[in-house]
């Protein structure tokens, strides 16, 4: 068996904190420790010089959307747009871009990334969406799909709308204005049968690629019958790509029965992901306890009535097939705990927390559900992103809540505290996939007392990864002999040692507290660049035949 050591650098390994060196057999991590003892242990394994690089174990998004991610990275976005006026402008140029690359006016166009409640300018309408008219008037009869940066509400053009005979009678429909509810759901299948096949796999690969270059060795996939369609899930399960792939497909089950056919129709791992409850915030649709601050008339939409939750529920974990929900507002959070508590009293919290299910997002999530939520081993994958780009004063939190209840959301610090498992992901499109951009926001929330360490922070986006894809060997996400050689190194500034709160930052810092190092994430620090990314053994990204 040909051992691999790597030597000269800085590994992260709770085995060996101050390691330097790591080797490597069949894909197995077999030993970590200092240089020397290295060189010793292992006379004629083949040396890789770190040149003080930095490895640490590699990343798991969580939850991602590779087409739409895909579509993202090589089509039309509009996360820059600062208005209403710019993102018609931004749609104008990449309609001419097209008709000058020899596209057919029948050809959809897809964006996504616009958001309005960022928008201004001079003329009063500046700060709101397009309108169907609005967009008609730019891109003529051709197809157009433009998402709001939330994924879900998106302004679609006439020519895209009148390929849905029955849209005009859909919930969540208004002529001109974006869709949202059925209405988007409607719209966006549409919009998806235009994707050719070939398009199709470009945009996954493209996606994947992305990953592998930021350090992600695995992806949770999130489909759906409302988001991208059983002909995309089937796609990606064939998809040959050395990231690996776990892929969740919500849509509900009525029985344990159900729950296992449903896994063979799909060839899912889970039944969950965005397997919608409610919808987002930016787009009024998150469902809430009390109505929206900017919009009074509200609280949002519920997808799924309590009976069909508790039912998915039970027939999951009778199954013993793991499951979850799309919850962001507390009513739908609120929802999902009411029907884990009967449950708990039926079949007892061993069995449903064998399952480990998963809601997605549970971005407002009060003290008590979350007790509950630790008691039946329920697992909160979240995207810290969400407060970095929405958690500031007078942002889109502030705007749509109110201050009191935007300083509520995201609270990881109280789910961990709870005993609530953490898993981070991008929710790309959304937001990039980046993980250390990632880790940051979560230990610089906006509000810091619901912030957490790095070190908290990073264990969700490595270990917290696995763990919500089933995987809880106390090995997988780490670098300690035994574990998988999943793996990523990094040029890095500055390694420092920082906890969530003074006192543990002063024995963290203290050489007798043994704590391995991890980059500095601190608002102006530069953050690490991916060198190469490898997964049990395999070379998924090398930046220097890249």
């Amino acid at each position: 068996m040909a051992t691999q050591l790597l030597l000269g650098g800085a590994v992260y390994s709770a085995a060996a904190p101050d390691a330097t060196a790591m080797a490597i057999t069949d894909g197995v991590v077999v030993w970590v420790g200092t240089d020397d003892i290295g060189r010793a242990l292992h006379p004629d394994a083949e040396i890789v010089d770190l040149n003080g690089l930095f490895v640490s174990p590699g990343f798991v998004d969580s939850h991602v959307h590779l087409t739409s991610t895909g579509l993202s990275l090589d089509g039309l976005t509009l996360n820059e747009a600062t208005s209403r006026t710019h993102c018609l402008r931004l749609v104008g140029k990449a309609v001419a871009d097209d008709a000058a690359a020899g596209h057919d006016e029948g050809d959809l166009l897809w964006g996504l990334g616009w958001d309005d409640s960022t928008w201004e300018g001079p003329e009063p309408e500046d700060g709101r969406f397009p309108t169907t008219s609005e967009l008609d008037a730019v891109v003529g009869g051709r197809p157009v799909y433009l998402a709001r940066v939330d994924e879900h509400s998106a302004v679609a053009s006439t020519a895209l709308r009148r390929l849905v005979p029955e849209l005009a009678g859909a919930v969540g429909y208004h002529p001109e204005e974006p869709l949202v509810a059925e209405a988007h759901h409607l719209v966006r299948g549409a919009a998806r049968l235009l994707v050719t096949a070939a398009h199709r796999e470009r945009a996954q690969r493209r996606a994947l690629d992305v990953a592998a270059a930021h350090g992600v060795v695995a992806v949770h996939e999130n489909g759906g019958p409302d988001i991208s369609g059983m002909d995309d899930f089937l796609a990606i399960a064939d998809l040959d790509h050395p990231v690996e792939i776990r892929r969740y497909w919500g849509q509900t089950v009525t029985d344990a029965d159900h729950a296992a056919e449903l896994m063979t129709i799909t060839r899912a791992h889970a039944l969950g992901g965005d397997l919608f409850i409610d919808g987002a915030i930016g787009s009024h649709t998150a469902w809430l306890n009390e109505p929206y601050t900017d919009a009074p008339d509200t609280r949002g939409i519920s997808y799924l009535d309590m009976e069909t939750i508790r039912d998915h529920l039970r027939g999951c974990t009778l199954a013993g097939i793991q499951s979850g929900f799309h919850v962001i507002g507390d009513a739908a959070t609120g929802a999902v705990v009411a029907a884990l508590t009967e449950l708990a009293d039926e079949l007892g919290t061993p069995a449903i927390a064998r399952c480990a299910h998963r809601l997605e997002h549970a971005e407002m999530v009060t003290a008590r559900d979350a007790e509950v939520l630790a008691r039946c081993g329920v697992i909160a994958s979240m995207q810290p992103h969400f407060d970095a780009e929405w958690g500031g004063e007078g942002d889109l939190y502030d705007a749509r809540l109110g201050k009191a209840r935007a300083a509520t959301l995201n609270d990881f610090a109280m789910l961990a505290k709870t005993g609530v498992a953490l898993s981070f992901s991008s929710d790309a499109p959304v937001t990039p996939i980046d993980p250390w951009s990632t880790i940051r926001a979560a230990v610089h929330h906006h509000q810091p007392t619901n912030a957490i360490s790095a070190r908290g922070a990073f264990a969700a986006a490595t270990r917290g990864g696995w763990r919500a894809g089933g995987i809880n060997d106390g090995l997988t996400g780490t670098l300690t002999p035994g574990a998988p050689a999943s793996y990523a190194v990094w040029e890095v500034d500055d390694l420092v040692v920082a906890g969530s709160h003074e006192k543990v930052q002063r024995w963290s810092t203290d050489p007798r507290s043994r704590v391995p190092a991890l980059p500095d994430v601190s608002p102006g620090a530069e953050l690490p660049r991916c060198v190469r990314t490898v997964h049990r053994g395999q070379v998924l990204y090398d930046r220097a035949v890249g």
